[in-house]
């Protein structure tokens, strides 16, 4: 190699580090505002459940855990104190068990169609209709509830007031829906079109290919759909707030009055009950359990993709 070759690659060389350098510099203010990011959502994540737990600790200075725990009475903001959780943890899970059984059939029915019988034209009306009812505001389905379902729907079965777990339970699986029909379909779209027609080259028809082979296949996904409307569920404020009565209630009834822990949460911090007494420490106790509830059921649902995780090349 002649020496001016040799000079030309040297200086194309010493021009290309000169080039990554300055893009380093350059790229660095935009490195250290993602790491900032990143840092924030981890301090904030990081402060929320210090405080939480912190407060939750001088809170079971006072009241025995294992009555907090076990107790069938919930009074705190009573003359006569009782500060046993089972009554809310009973309305929370109920009122979300009866969304998820609304919200779990017409969802994953929804998504079937719109996966493997809708035509397109259909589809790409339906679909965008129906996540408009995810953006409704929840105090609104709290009030459908509290005006329409109550009377119209649940009257006739024996509901004697207008609040009720059942009432909260139907509105809330309408809100749940969309999040569900949508996750579920765009699984069931993931799903390789070369599985179909391996089916449909061995006989199988529409409704045995999307039950036997695309909705096994997408499974993975419908379950993290299903996880995420259950959380969701049990997090849900304004609705169960509105329409299932606010009463501490432990009953399997749904028709009878009830309420959940973020009912709870939302009559303490109107305000009327003092800072840093016992009844205002009730909500960082709701509210922990409330975390941990939460937590225990997305560590499940991450067990459950781990294990029906269905990966296609």
């Amino acid at each position: 190699m002649s020496a001016a070759a040799t000079v030309g690659r040297e200086g194309a060389i010493a021009a290309r580090k000169r080039r990554r350098a300055r893009r380093r510099v350059l790229e660095a203010p935009v490195y250290a505002f993602l790491m900032a990011c990143a840092g924030l959502s981890i301090v904030t994540t990081v402060g929320i459940v210090l405080i939480l737990f912190e407060e939750t600790f001088h809170f079971f200075e006072e009241v025995n855990i294992i009555d907090f725990l076990t107790g069938t009475r919930w009074t705190p903001l009573f003359q006569s104190k009782s500060f046993g959780v089972l009554p809310l943890l009973n309305a929370t899970f109920l009122i979300a068990f009866g969304a998820m059984l609304v919200a779990i059939p017409l969802g994953v029915l929804a998504a079937i169609y719109l996966s493997e019988y809708a035509p397109p034209l259909v589809r790409s009306s339906v679909k965008p209709v129906l996540e408009v009812l995810a953006g409704i505001p929840t105090v609104v389905y709290g009030y459908f509830a509290l005006l329409f379902i109550s009377p119209e729907l649940l009257r006739p079965f024996g509901q004697g007031t207008a609040f009720s777990a059942a009432s909260a339970s139907i509105a809330m699986g309408i809100m749940i829906l969309p999040l569900v029909a949508s996750m579920s379909e765009d699984a069931m779209r993931a799903v390789p079109r070369s599985l179909r027609e391996g089916a449909y080259g061995l006989g199988a028809n529409r409704f045995e290919v999307a039950t036997r082979v695309v909705f096994p296949g997408a499974l993975s996904g419908i379950v993290a759909a299903i996880i995420l409307g259950a959380s969701r569920a049990v997090g849900e404020t304004m609705i169960v707030t509105v329409a299932a009565g606010n009463q501490p209630n432990l009953s399997w009834n749904p028709l009878e009055a009830m309420q959940a822990m973020t009912a709870y949460i939302v009559q303490v911090s109107l305000g009327d009950t003092p800072r840093g007494t016992i009844e205002h420490s009730t909500i960082f106790a709701i509210g922990a359990v409330l975390f941990v509830s939460t937590l225990l059921l997305n560590i499940f649902a991450q067990w459950l993709l781990a294990k029906f995780r269905e990966v296609y090349e």
